[in-house]
Parts: C-alpha cells; sequence; structure tokens
C-alpha cells in the first residue's frame, strides 16, 4: 500500500468544525508536505478549486498549481498530484506547465484529471460548464492534447473543442512517456475517457466490496479495449484513530454533528451534475470525498486490519484526510504505518 494524504488547502476537511487548527495558507502547507515526506508517505493530492467547498465559497483556499510548483521546489522525494480541470484550462499551456513542474520536481509531478461537477463555480470563474457526457467529450481531446505535446517533436491537433498547429514544447516531461495521468468517475461516460487516455484509477471512499466491485469492472474494461493495466488503484478516506472505542465515538459524533452552513453550498451540484454510483447523504458530505464510508475509523489495530482487507482486493493507494492535519498524520504513520506492515509480513 501506498500512503498519500490531501493537501489542506482550504482549512480543513471537516464540513461541521469550523475551525480545525489548520489555516489555507503556503506556510502550513509546506509544514505539511515536507512532515509528510519525513512521516514516510509516497504521495500528497492537491485539489483544484477555485471556491472553498469546504468551509463555504466565502472562505480562504490555496490555488493548486502554483501551490504544487512552490511544494516541488522545496521537498525531495514525495509525488506530488494536482489536480486539473479541462473547462477551466488551455491543454498546450497546461502541458508546458506540467512539464515545466516536472523538470522543477525531477520527474515527482502528476496529474488528476478531474471533469468537473461545481456549476457554480463555473459561472464565477468564467469556467465552461456543459451537460454531464460534453464535460467528457472535452475532457478526452484535452487528454489527447497533453500526450501529443509531451512525446512529439512537432504535434498538430483539430478536434471539437481544441485546435493547435505545429506546436513545439521543450523541455519534455522528465517522466517517460508522460507524467501520469490519475482519475475518477462513477458514470459509464467517465470510465470509458479513463479506460482511453488515463495510467490510473481514482475512488471516493467507499467499503471493500464496493471498491473491490469497481476495480474488477475497470480492469475488465481496460482488457477489453487492449490496454495495458492500470499503473494504480486509489482511494480517498478520512481516517480517525484513538486508543479506545469511546475515544473513537467521540470524536466521530463531533465531526458528524451536522450544521447548516455555506460549507454546503456545493452538495446540491455534487449530488445532481455528478452521476454517482452510491446515494451520497449529509452524513457521507460531513467529511469530503465520501471519506467516512470506507469506516477507516477505530483503534490502530481496527485499522490497519480493515487497510490490509482493501489490499487484498487491489487497492494499492490511500488517499488521506486528517484533522487536524500534523498532529493526526504523525499518529497514523506512527501508530498504524508499522502495523500494517507486520500484518502484512505474517500474511505472505
Amino acid at each position: 500500500m501506498r500512503y498519500g494524504f490531501w493537501l489542506p488547502i482550504f482549512g480543513g476537511w471537516l464540513r461541521n468544525v469550523e475551525n480545525e487548527n489548520m489555516p489555507p495558507t503556503f506556510d502550513y502547507a509546506k509544514q505539511v508536505i515536507q512532515a509528510g515526506e519525513r512521516l514516510g508517505f509516497d504521495t500528497t493530492l492537491i485539489a483544484e478549486l477555485y471556491l472553498n467547498d469546504i468551509k463555504g465559497p466565502e472562505s480562504d483556499s490555496l490555488e493548486a498549481w502554483s501551490t504544487a510548483a512552490a511544494l516541488a521546489a522545496v521537498t525531495e522525494k514525495i509525488e506530488i498530484m494536482v489536480a486539473v480541470r479541462p473547462g477551466f484550462h488551455n491543454p498546450a499551456i497546461t502541458a508546458k506547465m506540467a512539464a515545466n513542474i516536472d523538470h522543477i520536481s525531477n520527474g515527482r509531478f502528476t496529474l488528476n484529471v478531474v471533469s468537473a461537477w461545481w456549476e457554480a463555480e463555473a459561472k464565477q470563474y468564467g469556467g465552461v460548464f456543459t451537460e454531464h457526457d460534453a464535460r467528457y467529450d472535452r475532457t478526452e481531446e484535452f487528454i489527447e492534447v497533453l500526450k501529443g505535446l509531451w512525446t512529439e517533436d512537432v504535434f498538430t491537433y483539430k478536434g471539437k473543442f481544441y485546435n493547435i498547429e505545429n506546436t513545439h514544447l521543450q523541455p519534455k516531461p522528465i517522466q517517460k512517456p508522460n507524467p501520469i495521468l490519475y482519475a475518477g468517475g462513477e458514470s459509464p461516460r467517465g470510465k470509458e475517457t479513463i479506460v482511453a487516455g488515463c495510467d490510473a484509477y481514482v475512488m471516493h471512499g467507499g467499503t471493500v466490496e464496493e471498491i473491490e466491485t469497481k476495480i474488477n469492472g475497470m480492469k475488465a474494461l481496460r482488457k477489453d479495449a487492449g490496454k495495458e493495466p492500470f499503473q494504480s488503484f486509489g482511494m480517498a478516506a478520512y481516517i480517525v484513530c484513538r486508543d479506545t472505542e469511546e475515544q473513537v465515538q467521540l470524536e466521530l459524533q463531533r465531526i458528524t454533528d451536522t450544521k447548516e452552513s455555506s460549507a454546503y453550498a456545493g452538495y446540491n451540484d455534487f449530488v445532481s451534475k455528478s452521476q454517482l454510483e452510491q446515494q451520497v447523504k449529509l452524513y457521507d458530505y460531513s467529511v469530503s470525498n465520501r471519506g467516512l464510508r470506507p469506516n477507516l475509523i477505530g483503534t490502530p489495530e481496527q485499522i490497519a486490519n480493515k487497510i490490509i482487507a482493501y489490499e487484498q482486493v487491489g487497492l494499492d493507494l490511500l488517499l488521506l484526510q486528517f484533522s487536524p492535519q500534523l498532529e493526526e498524520m504523525e499518529r497514523f504513520a506512527e501508530k498504524v504505518m508499522p502495523l500494517v506492515e507486520s500484518k502484512r509480513a505474517q500474511l505472505i
């Protein structure tokens, strides 16, 4: 299992807790990623939203790409995965930016391709927002332009959404043939796009059974398409790790005490403008990205056992959320990660 964490660029992950003591500043983001690198985490995911989906649209948040470039320069080992939404970006310029950050990081920069779901944000920031399947039509072209520019000396592309002529891109990315493209999607159209053009599949939080079904389904689609197997399968999850069951339940009650606030401004767009395989309830939405659904909640022993169960169905990357980030990351690294290693060794 590779361990990753979401970079806290929104001031936290809890929609029902006003102050999580993790400010949305570059200084705090730098502290977190450098601590994560020291603690043995493998990757960080930087979400791309121009409005704050966790604390409310009126709250501060960091911009993903400039943050990623700055963090690439102050880290040495950790993979930096940044989200990109085609409706907000020119693909040729995005390819150039990504290649540049890949060099800054010495080959540690990857992308999470997201077709977007928040219509109100697109209106505020001038993004292109169309009906669901058309967003994936655009995404497919976007990926084709990225890969063409990263691999060909001179690249021309004429499509429905993008047209470029005799385009040169130098230097090429360090990673060959291209920086890893992660993507997540649950609709048939979304999966079609991911199977055709991406390298790894990432999922919202789900039960072991749900994740096993998704992994097996995507493996089959990939094989049917005549493509090489996906490089990785990842899942988002929120961690509640405590020494006793009583402490676990107190913390869980605290973070899921649902309160009406602007933190839920994107809820209706998320559930109505995405095609989701599982019903999302306000309890699930208390924590970002259905993070409570995997139930990585309990004592270190319980959480380690659950991680092993996910490994056994083919999951190899956890994209974790913690609150407060620094303290809980350290607790997880010290108490859970070694337990997983020892349990895995016993199974061999």
